[in-house]
């Protein structure tokens, strides 16, 4: 196993001291993800790239190319790539056997396409770049069954590395997610409600480098809460697993119901934003944490007008983050398709707190502050002061009250497996158990389990246990008691 992995363009242009600071912070990024993989894995930096390789020699095939999809799978997630190259090494040996070598990799996949070839070349050689893509490609042309060589705009462009006396044949590019190494930047406070909007906000400041934490305010919900906490640990080991975060949780019913109580209505959303700035700004001065995160867009919903959007921010000192702030519904849909939060946004039950009959657009801060002062806030000092705090690892455990589910290290005889995995992960880390397994992706499950029998004990699984558990005591609470949980030791 060989990648190459480019640096996104951003860190290459960075002052050298800068730049060598963010290669190293994806180098130990990678290998904190990398080391589950399996042992033997090594991930090695130089200027401008990082190297992961293995000695597949002690691998069956299918290890070996289980072990690779694995890597592939975690360099197309991690931020600060730009993109990954799978590559061939073979002993450099003259024109011909450059040519031969690359044939074995290319000689199947040029039907039908137009290429050309690129080759760099470091070291004390006989021939140049420019006579080793001739070559190759004279070669190429004549021994496979392509529709002709392109140098301009090719279909696939071939494309070899020669260092001294090793050849590397590039035998795929993929992209990269962009962005900055996690952990490159100060840590934030992401307020998030589940939706479309601040999961992708909260995407985006990961992929820019920046570690993120979660805030919720529980406006009376526990089917929210769970649903909230599932969409964060997807996010977090997705695209965050690098660095632990934690997540913070606080109760806001009491909160909504002195609004409700004592504010004008047509300021109920505009005050309830600010209280939650309020929390959310003591909170993150708590943990020394930089700026808070929103998912807001300029006029997408009322309270979201520049005015109110003024008023709201007036109420604390710290920096606030806005990354949708100019972008439309469709584009933060799309992106959340993208990144997979699309299904969890779509079926996250709404608890919205306080709705206003006419509410305004052209908050004034004499009007806002006239009606805080009926505010009583030793409520939200209390919410403030219930706050739970827990590590995004353990959310499972972090739920409090409803239905328990039963939780298994080993399976009983008959037992039926539901492996709640997305495909792609399934197919990379197949279950292996003694079992019936049912293959029923996580954002399917709630449609499924109406088909399934009512008779049968099911046990949910994923590889670390945290979204089957959470997903599982989402089913009890809707009245599905035949669900438990498979968490192997």
């Amino acid at each position: 196993m060989h990648f190459i992995v480019k640096v996104f363009p951003e860190i290459i242009i960075k002052s050298p001291p800068v730049r060598k600071r963010f290669i190293k912070q994806l180098r130990d990024n990678l290998r904190a993800l990398i080391a589950p993989v399996g042992p033997g894995i090594r991930v090695d930096r130089d200027w401008e790239k990082i190297e992961v390789t293995a000695d597949d020699a002690a691998l069956s095939a299918e290890e070996a190319s289980l072990r690779e999809a694995r890597v592939a799978e975690i360099l197309a997630h991690t931020p600060g790539i730009g993109s990954f190259l799978r590559v061939l090494e073979f002993p450099m040996g003259d024109l011909h056997s450059v040519f031969e070598s690359t044939l074995s990799c290319w000689q199947g996949r040029l039907a039908g396409k137009t290429f050309c070839v690129r080759a760099k070349r470091s070291g004390s050689h006989g021939f140049t770049s420019h006579e080793v893509e001739r070559y190759v490609g004279g070669g190429l042309a004549q021994h496979t069954d392509n529709a002709g060589v392109e140098l301009r705009k090719p279909d696939i462009t071939v494309r070899l590395e020669i260092k001294d006396d090793r050849l590397f044949v590039v035998s795929s590019q993929q992209q990269g997610l962009g962005g900055y190494p996690l952990g490159s930047q100060e840590s934030v406070l992401s307020l998030i409600s589940g939706g479309f909007d601040s999961t992708v906000s909260t995407y985006l400041t990961m992929k820019r480098g920046i570690r993120t934490h979660f805030c919720f305010f529980n406006l009376g919900g526990r089917q929210h809460e769970l649903g909230v906490k599932e969409v964060s640990y997807y996010l977090w080991h997705k695209y965050g697993a690098s660095h632990p975060v934690k997540f913070v949780t606080v109760p806001f019913e009491g909160v909504v119901s002195e609004i409700l109580q004592h504010v004008d209505n047509s300021y109920m959303g505009v005050v309830l934003k600010r209280m939650m700035m309020r929390a959310a700004s003591r909170v993150a001065e708590e943990f020394k944490w930089s700026a808070l995160v929103t998912g807001e867009s300029v006029a997408q919903v009322s309270s979201q007008t520049l005015p109110n959007l003024s008023v709201i921010d007036r109420v604390t000192d710290t920096l606030v983050l806005r990354p949708l702030i100019t972008m439309d519904k469709g584009e933060i849909i799309d992106i959340s398709r993208h990144i997979g939060t699309e299904t969890f946004a779509a079926s996250m039950p709404e608890y919205c707190g306080v709705i206003s009959v006419k509410p305004t657009t052209r908050a004034r801060m004499d009007k806002v502050q006239a009606v805080e002062e009926k505010f009583d806030f030793d409520v939200l000092e209390q919410a403030i002061a219930s706050r739970v705090v827990a590590d995004v690892r353990d959310l499972a455990e972090s739920v409090e009250g409803g239905a328990e589910v039963e939780v298994l290290s080993e399976l009983p005889e008959g037992a039926l497996v539901i492996d709640i995995r997305h495909p792609d992960e399934e197919a990379l880390k197949p279950l292996q158990v003694d079992a019936e397994v049912l293959k029923i992706p996580f954002y399917t499950l709630n449609n499924a389990l109406a088909q399934l029998q009512g008779d049968k004990q099911y046990y949910l699984y994923c590889e670390k246990g945290i979204m089957s558990q959470l997903h599982a005591s989402h089913l009890a609470d809707d009245g599905h008691k035949n669900v438990g949980v498979y968490r192997p030791s």
